[in-house]
C-alpha cells in the first residue's frame, strides 16, 4: 500500500461520517471559546512541475471539528515521505478575522522527524494572509530545517483571487532558499483551483498547479 494511501484510511477510519459533513462560514467564535463548527474535511493536491528535475504531486488531508485539527501530508517535508499531525483551532474576529493552530507532527519515510509548527490566517475585507510553517527535527543526522508556505492576496471577486507567494522547502533543490512568486485562484462551491508560479526573473520557474475541495 502506497504511504499517503494509507495516511488518508487512518483519518477516514477516524472519522468515517466526514464525507457528509458541511463546512461551516459563520462569524468565527472568541479566543478561547469552544466552537460550534461542524466537522469538516478537506483533501487536496498540488502537482509541482520542477525545472531540471523530478515532477512530482504533494497530496494532503485534513479533518476540524470544533477545536481538533487532523492533517496528513505526503511530499511535503521530503519525496517519499508523509507527516501526520494534531493541532488546536483557535479563531476570533468578525470585521478582522484572526484563526491559529498550533500543531505537532511527526515525519516518517525516506525523513524521519518530529515538528512543531502551525497554521495562521488574517483576513480583512478582501486582503487575506496566510502561512503553513514548521520546524522539522531531523532523527536520523541531528539537523533541522524550517519550512514555510506563505500568502497574500487580494480578492476583487468573491470567486477570484491574486497575490504573492513565498516558499521553503528541501523537497526540491531550488537555487533560491526562499522561493518568490506569484498565485492566481478561483473558487466555485466547493472546489478551489489555483496556479502558482515561482521564481519568474530569478531562475528557472517552477510551476505548482493547486486543487482542494471542502466538505
Amino acid at each position: 500500500m502506497k504511504p499517503y494511501v494509507f495516511i488518508i484510511s487512518v483519518l477516514l477510519a477516524l472519522y468515517p461520517s466526514t464525507a457528509s459533513s458541511e463546512a461551516t462560514n459563520s462569524v468565527s467564535d472568541p479566543i478561547g471559546v469552544e466552537s460550534s463548527h461542524q466537522l469538516s474535511f478537506t483533501p487536496s493536491l498540488y502537482g509541482y512541475i520542477v525545472p531540471q528535475s523530478k515532477d512530482y504531486v504533494n497530496p494532503n488531508l485534513s479533518v476540524d471539528h470544533d477545536w481538533l485539527h487532523l492533517e496528513a501530508r505526503y511530499n511535503y517535508e521530503a519525496l517519499d515521505s508523509g507527516s501526520l499531525w494534531v493541532g488546536y483551532n483557535f479563531h476570533t474576529g468578525e470585521n478582522v478575522v484572526f484563526e491559529i493552530t498550533p500543531m505537532v507532527g511527526g515525519v516518517f519515510g525516506h525523513l524521519y522527524g518530529i515538528a512543531p509548527g502551525g497554521n495562521f490566517s488574517l483576513a480583512y475585507k478582501r486582503f487575506s494572509l496566510s502561512s503553513q510553517s514548521e520546524m522539522v527535527f531531523d532523527l536520523s543526522d541531528s539537523e533541522h530545517f524550517f519550512y514555510t508556505w506563505t500568502e497574500l492576496t487580494y480578492s476583487p471577486w468573491e470567486w477570484l483571487r491574486a497575490g504573492v507567494v513565498i516558499q521553503r522547502t528541501r523537497a526540491y533543490k531550488s537555487d533560491l532558499d526562499v522561493q518568490r512568486g506569484f498565485l492566481v485562484g478561483v473558487t466555485y462551491k466547493r472546489a478551489d483551483l489555483a496556479v502558482y508560479v515561482f521564481n519568474l526573473g530569478w531562475t528557472d520557474p517552477t510551476v505548482v498547479l493547486a486543487t482542494a475541495f471542502t466538505f
